[in-house]
């Protein structure tokens, strides 16, 4: 079974790491970004569009991506975003306070009575 994030509650912070990770390693446009997470998670997580590109958005919007227009490989125009400083930076502190969270979870669920 896969997640489909909708891009409220919990997963608008884990879908906003995950955008900025996606994108560390090099521009893309938003179909890639979304079929990148898919596959990067073996096909768990599945970001709706009408998450995805709010979350561009309001990324973009506080300044932690930048986008321009270019093309696809099939030569389609696009939207490409990349990180920021600021993105790059906020990455690292979320990522950390991510693997802090989750290794508190999985603590309390590995704990038997």
């Amino acid at each position: 079974m896969g997640w489909f994030m909708s891009g409220s509650d919990l997963f608008t912070g884990t879908l906003d790491i995950l955008i900025l990770r996606t994108l560390e390693a090099a521009p893309l446009h938003g179909y890639a970004i979304g079929r990148s997470i898919r596959d990067g998670s073996e096909g768990v997580l599945s970001v709706e569009e009408g998450a995805l590109y709010p979350a561009l958005h309001r990324l973009e919007g506080r300044g932690l991506l930048e986008s321009e227009w270019g093309r696809t490989d099939t030569g389609r125009r696009a939207k490409f975003y990349r990180v920021t400083r600021e993105g790059a930076e906020h990455l690292t502190r979320e990522a950390a306070r991510w693997a802090e969270y989750t290794g508190a979870v999985s603590a309390i669920l590995a704990t038997r009575d």
